[in-house]
C-alpha cells in the first residue's frame, strides 16, 4: 500500500494573486495552516520566481504550475532552472516529447514533473473546437498513459477523472486535481469540480485549491476547514 502524506501537506493553495505583495501578505495571513503553495502564470510574471525560492527556503512546498511546453531543448533547460530553485512539483502539458525532455533533465533533483493532461475549465465541446478528436475522458486516458510511459511522477486532472486514471495507472503516479469546493462553494470558471472527501475517495493525492480559499473572509479558517475534510477523507 503506498502511504499518503499528511492531510496538511495535501492541500496547495494557489497564490493566484497579482504580485508578490499581495502574495506574501496571503502567506503570511495563512501562516502555518499551509504547508504547500502553488505559484502560477499571473505570479510569475509578477515577480513570483524569487518567491518561489523564498518559500522553499523557508520550509514550505513550491509547485510550479508554468505549464511547459516547447522543444525539447528548452523544456530541458527551464527544468534544470526550476529544480535549483528547490521547487517540489513543475507542471508540463502533458504532450509525450515535452514529457520525456522534463523527465530526462531532472538529474538528482527532487523535483516532480506533472504532466497537465485536459484544463478544468475545459469540456467535451472546448476540445472538438480546438480541433481534438477525443472527448475528455478518452484524452485524459490517453495522456496519463503516455505519461507513464515518459517516467513523469504525477498528473494533474479533474477529480472526475481520478478514479478511472487512478484504475489505469496504478498506485504509485500521483494525481494532482485542481476544480476543488467545499459543499456549496461557487464553482467560478470551473467546469468539472468536486469536493474534497470525494476527490480523496476517488484516488487523489493533492488538491489544489485558489480562490475559495486567498478570497475568503477568513483565508486561515479558509484553509483549516479544507485540512480537516481532507483528513476526514483518510
Amino acid at each position: 500500500m503506498v502511504s499518503k502524506p499528511a492531510a496538511r501537506d495535501r492541500l496547495i493553495v494557489a497564490l493566484d494573486l497579482p504580485d508578490v505583495a499581495a502574495a506574501e501578505k496571503m502567506a503570511a495571513q495563512l501562516g502555518d495552516s499551509v504547508a504547500f503553495y502553488k505559484i502560477g502564470l499571473e505570479l510569475t510574471y509578477g515577480g513570483g520566481l524569487g518567491l518561489a525560492r523564498d518559500l522553499a527556503q523557508a520550509g514550505k512546498k513550491v509547485f510550479l504550475d508554468l505549464k511547459l511546453h516547447d522543444i525539447p531543448h528548452t523544456v530541458a533547460r527551464a527544468t534544470t532552472q526550476v529544480a535549483d530553485m528547490g521547487a517540489t512539483f513543475l507542471t508540463v502539458h502533458a504532450y509525450p516529447q515535452t514529457m520525456r525532455a522534463a523527465r530526462g533533465a531532472l538529474g538528482g533533483s527532487s523535483l516532480k514533473i506533472l504532466g497537465v493532461t485536459v484544463l478544468t475549465s475545459c469540456d467535451d465541446s472546448d476540445l472538438a473546437e480546438a480541433g481534438f478528436a477525443f472527448g475528455v475522458k478518452d484524452l485524459v486516458a490517453r495522456r496519463a498513459l503516455q505519461a507513464a510511459r515518459a517516467g513523469v511522477q504525477g498528473l494533474v486532472l479533474s477529480a472526475e477523472e481520478a478514479q478511472a486514471m487512478r484504475a489505469l495507472v496504478g498506485p504509485h503516479m500521483l494525481l494532482v486535481t485542481p476544480g476543488i469546493r467545499l459543499a456549496g462553494g461557487v464553482v467560478g470558471d470551473q467546469k468539472r469540480v468536486m469536493t474534497p472527501a470525494r476527490a480523496i475517495a476517488a484516488g487523489a493525492d493533492y488538491l489544489v485549491v485558489g480562490r475559495p480559499v486567498t478570497q475568503a473572509p477568513d483565508p486561515r479558517a479558509a484553509a483549516e476547514a479544507f485540512v480537516a475534510e481532507i483528513a476526514g477523507a483518510g
